[in-house]
């Protein structure tokens, strides 16, 4: 009996991870205003590093979606940083949906990762706080596996908030599709955009 217990316990994390994920997963948007605007925020992997202006992800986003996309990637951007910018940007800009994609550089410096995961919380509270939806964009661990870190999920299951895991591993695990060891190219960028525009539309936004 002792041993069924214990095998039982050794279980329970595996299933609250898989809770989680449930609930990620089944997340929804509110439809996009009309003349909404979407907030593509973070660093050089929302800039367009690697690539022309034209050619960023929130570009084509942009033309793929019909709405605007403002661009608000500063490349080299640890996330504490980001949360610093980011109220003044929410207040000036008012959009309906905040694409945040942060995170790259803290993995990159071997930051605390517990402190970049309640640095992207903190982002999610500013943007519900006035009323913005929000979708988180998982950024790789830069290893062979390009497995994103589990906070990511995570902080995504706590807001109850969509997250795409799966498009960055993709796209980076590509060669054809990258400038570089940490940034997509021209092509790598309008892939993200695609599945972007794609998700969105399956979570309600668009």
């Amino acid at each position: 009996m002792m041993k069924f217990l214990q095998s039982r316990l050794l279980l329970l994390p595996a299933i609250f991870l898989c809770l989680l994920a449930g609930c990620t997963q089944g997340a929804k948007l509110r439809p996009l205003p009309v003349n909404g605007i979407v907030l593509a925020y973070g660093d050089s992997l929302t800039y367009g590093t690697g690539a022309a202006e034209n050619e960023s992800y929130p570009a084509v986003l942009e033309q793929l979606t019909g709405h605007r996309v403002l661009n608000y990637g500063v490349p080299g951007e640890i996330s504490a940083d980001g949360l610093s910018r980011l109220p003044g940007v929410l207040d000036h800009e008012k959009p309906a949906l905040l694409i945040l994609c942060h995170g790259a550089n803290d993995i990159l410096r071997r930051l605390d990762r517990r402190q970049a995961a309640d640095n992207l919380r903190a982002m999610i509270r500013l943007a519900r706080d006035r009323g913005i939806d929000v979708v988180l964009i998982a950024v790789p661990d830069f290893t062979l596996t390009l497995t994103p870190p589990q906070f990511y999920t995570d902080v995504a299951a706590e807001f109850n908030i969509p997250v795409d895991t799966r498009s960055f591993p993709r796209i980076l695990g590509n060669g054809s599709l990258k400038a570089d060891y940490v940034h997509p190219n021209a092509a790598g960028y309008h892939q993200l955009a695609e599945d972007i525009a794609a998700f969105l539309k399956k979570k309600g936004a668009i």
